[in-house]
């Protein structure tokens, strides 16, 4: 959820136009998406090649993905630094290249169990991807989350109405830039829907074997508990922004001094970067272990995500009482 300033506001709106020119072409070209699409398409080339029995054209042929998967998220490393200003985001991003290409050189040297993820991430990305490029979706989702968030602010009392933004949605919170502290909105994008998220959930359940009951379940269940917590983000963020909830003086001349924010942007940086941030990736975790509490079989492409950070084995089945959910059990198919 990006800071704006209010139609009539004191500030500029920090975006693009603050990256070097070469920065700001590059993710204004197509490139950033094709890699994405490819890698996408790569994997799910890959799961037919695996369904086929090619099973080393499907290891290959994922390896290769997940490179250029590593080269995409490297692509959006100056977006996250510059335009986002979120140190989270930015290590996430810069930690990937090197993540996905570790994980390509296992696949190669072997490791097939590592095509369950490969197709969980496929399942991801088309999830996510005609959010991103299909306008019709996108303006979909951006404008529902808008009209959402405004019904969650306006049950604390708030209603400062809905107006179009710079993305040419009905998705800016049009606060009189009179009646705040900051003189700053703040306006829905893609990012603020959670479907990210939601497309994280989704490739999980849809990727592993398990009875459709539970997938659905788990499923609908994930989606849910996302909606609800991104809508108490949404409201937050929208109201800190405007005012001011983290203006202290000794905080905003740190961040100015040291970080090279704007002063009237240091609550939305702070709300939405140092506690909204965090907060949801605690909460990504909690729902990951109620997913499991529902669909165990989950677990089995966890437990190369775990490998592939730490290079060690794990069997998270045994840890956490789910033997008989272990793939190729016969309870597993119940």
């Amino acid at each position: 959820m990006p800071p704006a300033p209010a139609p009539s506001g004191n500030g500029l709106f920090v975006g693009l136009e603050s990256m070097p020119a070469t920065i700001t072409s590059l993710l204004n070209s197509p490139f950033t998406d094709a890699l994405a699409w490819v890698a996408i398409a790569g994997f799910l080339v890959a799961v037919v090649l695996q369904w086929q029995n090619v099973r080393d054209g499907a290891r290959y042929l994922a390896a290769g993905s997940w490179v250029v998967f590593g080269l995409f998220w490297l692509t959006m490393v100056p977006y996250f630094y510059y335009d986002a200003q979120s140190p989270l985001e930015t290590v996430l991003a810069l930690a990937a290249l090197p993540l996905c290409v570790y994980t390509g050189y296992l696949l190669y040297a072997g490791r097939e169990s590592l095509l369950l993820l490969s197709k969980a991430v496929a399942i991801m990305g088309l999830i996510y991807l005609p959010a991103e490029l299909i306008p019709v979706v996108q303006r979909w989702l951006i404008e529902t989350t808008a009209v959402q968030t405004h019904y969650g602010m306006e049950l604390l009392g708030y209603s400062p109405g809905i107006e179009e933004g710079s993305n040419g949605y009905y998705s800016r919170f049009a606060f009189d830039p009179e009646e705040t502290v900051t003189g700053r909105t703040t306006h829905i994008v893609l990012a603020c829907t959670g479907i990210g998220s939601m497309a994280i959930f989704g490739g999980l359940t849809a990727a592993v074997k398990a009875p459709l009951r539970r997938k659905a379940v788990a499923f609908v269940a994930s989606i849910g508990i996302i909606w609800f917590l991104n809508l108490i983000r949404n409201v937050f963020i929208s109201l800190s922004s405007p005012y001011g909830w983290f203006q202290f003086d000794w905080l905003v001349s740190l961040m100015t001094t040291y970080l090279g924010s704007q002063p009237d942007r240091v609550s939305y940086l702070v709300a939405h970067n140092y506690v909204a941030q965090p907060l949801s990736v605690v909460a990504l975790v909690a729902i990951t272990y109620f997913v499991v509490k529902i669909l165990p079989e989950v677990l089995e492409p966890l437990e190369d995500v775990l490998f592939v950070f730490t290079g060690n084995e794990y069997d998270l089945f045994e840890a956490l009482g789910y033997e008989d959910a272990r793939p190729g059990t016969a309870d597993s198919e119940q």
